[in-house]
């Protein structure tokens, strides 16, 4: 599968630390984690951790917790919430891009492999550069834009059908495991917007209060920024949601076939 790519800055050392468990251990999982730190200057290495799952949560976020606190500090990723809300534990996991905090050890079997998200320039370890990722967030002005006054004392009200429309959009939490699975991304992200970006942008073009439908699509017809898409469904297969940027992207491009009948 395609999430099996590696990060941008990757050429993986021989080699790397094993951390042991604790001698009394029974139940133990191997976990095989990918290290990086730039300011050593040294190449990538996967550190081997062994786990206790007799003494650790059920989620792959709760190991690397353990992994930190327990056997080496140094360990770098994002986490947040760890409900499936926020999106920062994003990281490929056994070859598939996913959170890790709602991501089952027991679903996985024999050694886990822990990589940072597929095709990005990585910080440190687990952490991916999400700079360009928000930049082109911003591009897409992901906010709602009108020209007519609000009604006065009152919200911009919708239909219970209009609002229907957004449903499978607004979920999006930009953890990236879409647009990270996508080798048009991989290839053009300097141009492609790539489906997180993209369901977002078809986000505010669904809203029936939304009046700049025209300029919004204006500024997403080009033959990289929307058009890389070949529907080959990786973003839709590790949405972390269950939602479908490929039918997003889709119906972006109806839209502009259907404003220049």
């Amino acid at each position: 599968m395609a999430e099996f790519a590696l990060p941008k800055n990757s050429k993986i050392k021989k080699g790397g630390t094993v951390h042991k468990a604790a001698p009394e251990a029974k139940n133990i999982r191997r976990f095989k984690v990918y290290r990086y730190d730039p300011d050593a200057g040294e190449n990538p290495r996967y550190d081997t951790f062994e786990i206790d799952l007799d003494t650790c949560g059920p989620m792959v976020l709760d190991a690397l917790i353990k992994m930190k606190s327990e056997q080496d500090p140094s360990l770098t990723f994002r986490r947040s919430c760890r409900e499936g809300i926020c999106g920062s534990c994003s990281m490929n996991i056994d070859g598939r891009n996913g959170l890790a905090c709602t991501t089952a050890i027991e679903d996985i079997k024999g050694e886990v492999q822990i990589t940072p998200l597929p095709h990005m320039d990585v910080i440190k370890d687990l952490v991916p550069d999400f700079t360009h990722f928000y930049a082109q967030y911003a591009s897409i002005q992901p906010w709602l834009q009108t020209v007519t006054p609000p009604p006065s004392g009152k919200e911009r009200l919708q239909s219970p059908e209009d609002r229907a429309k957004l449903d499978g959009l607004y979920e999006c939490i930009l953890c990236a495991c879409c647009s990270t699975s996508c080798p048009s991304y991989w290839w053009n992200s300097d141009k492609f917007l790539g489906p997180a970006i993209l369901l977002q942008a078809y986000r505010w073009l669904a809203d029936s209060r939304d009046e700049m439908t025209g300029e919004r699509l204006d500024e997403l017809e080009d033959p990289f920024r929307l058009y890389r898409c070949h529907t080959i469904m990786n973003c839709a297969n590790v949405c972390p949601k269950g939602l479908n940027p490929a039918r997003a992207i889709a119906e972006v491009k109806k839209m502009v076939v259907e404003r220049q009948i």
